[in-house]
C-alpha cells in the first residue's frame, strides 16, 4: 500500500473548513518555506505564530536535559503547531523542531485568535483535533513503556513517510535514537532488522521503505490506532 499522492498546497484541517470560513481564513495566512533543523520554539517561549505545514513537517519534543529528549508528536499536512493558543495559553510546552523541510502556511497568534472567536466552525474542528493530539501524546507515552523498539521504529518511520509524501527518507541514527528516547545501538539493531524482513533499505542515513504494507504489519499497532482514530474525529466529523 502506497501513500497518499503529494498534496503540496493541502493542510487537511484547512480544507475541512466550510468554503466561507477557509476563504477567509487563507487570507489571514503567509506562506512560508520551513527549513530543516529550524526551531519554531522551546519550551517556555511564546507562540508567536500558527503553523500549517504544508508538505512539511515538525517534530514536537519534550526536553527533560540536553541529554533527555523524545519526541512526542510530529505535525505534518494533518493537522498544525500552535495548539495551545485555543485553550488561551501563549507558552510552547515543547521544543518545536522542523524535521521536514517544504512548504507551510503561517498566521500570526493574534490573527489566529480573531478567526477562532469569529468561526464557530474552527472552533469545533480545532476541539477535535486536540482531542486527537491528546489521544497522540498519551498513545507515545504508553508505546514507548510498552512496546518493543522495532515496531515503534516501524511505526515512527511510517508516521514520517505520511507527512514527507515519500518512500526516501533522510534520518541518521542519532536523530532517530533522539526521537525514540534510546541508545543508538538499539536503533542499528532495530533498523537492522526491519532490512533483514526487507521492509526497508539503510544506508548511511538514506532509508528507503521498501513494503509498506509490510512495515505496517510490523509497527507496533499505534499507527493504525492513529490513522483510524483521525479520520473517524476530522475526516468524518464523528463522535470518538
Amino acid at each position: 500500500m502506497k501513500p497518499s499522492p503529494p498534496s503540496p498546497l493541502t493542510n487537511h484541517l484547512i480544507d475541512h473548513l466550510p468554503c466561507q470560513d477557509r476563504v477567509s481564513f487563507l487570507d489571514g495566512c503567509e506562506a512560508i518555506e520551513l527549513v530543516f533543523g529550524e526551531v519554531i520554539a522551546e519550551p517556555g517561549g511564546r507562540i508567536s505564530h500558527v503553523y500549517f505545514p504544508l508538505n512539511s513537517f515538525i517534530s514536537l519534543i519534550a526536553n527533560l536535559s540536553d541529554s533527555e529528549r523524545l519526541e512526542v508528536a510530529m505535525i505534518g499536512s494533518e493537522g498544525l503547531y500552535g495548539m495551545p493558543l485555543i485553550l488561551g495559553i501563549e507558552e510552547s510546552p515543547w521544543r518545536a523542531l522542523v524535521q521536514g523541510a517544504g512548504p507551510a502556511l503561517r498566521m500570526p497568534a493574534a490573527v489566529f485568535g480573531r478567526h477562532l472567536a469569529q468561526s464557530p466552525a474552527l472552533q469545533a474542528l480545532l476541539r477535535r483535533y486536540l482531542y486527537v493530539l491528546m489521544h497522540q501524546l498519551s498513545r507515545v507515552a504508553v508505546c514507548t513503556h510498552f512496546h518493543q523498539l522495532e515496531g515503534r521504529l516501524a511505526r515512527w518511520l511510517l508516521m514520517t513517510q505520511d507527512r514527507a509524501h515519500s518512500d526516501r527518507l533522510h534520518l541518521t541514527h542519532e536523530f532517530l535514537a533522539m526521537m525514540l528516547g534510546v541508545r543508538r545501538a538499539g536503533i542499528t539493531q532495530a533498523a537492522m532488522a526491519l532490512q533483514a524482513r526487507r521492509l526497508i533499505r539503510y544506508h548511511r542515513g538514506d532509508i528507503t521503505v521498501l513494503d509498506r504494507a509490510g512495515l505496517i504489519e510490523a509497527s507496533c499497532g499505534c499507527y493504525v490506532t492513529d490513522r483510524r482514530l483521525y479520520h473517524q474525529v476530522i475526516t468524518t466529523g464523528e463522535a470518538p
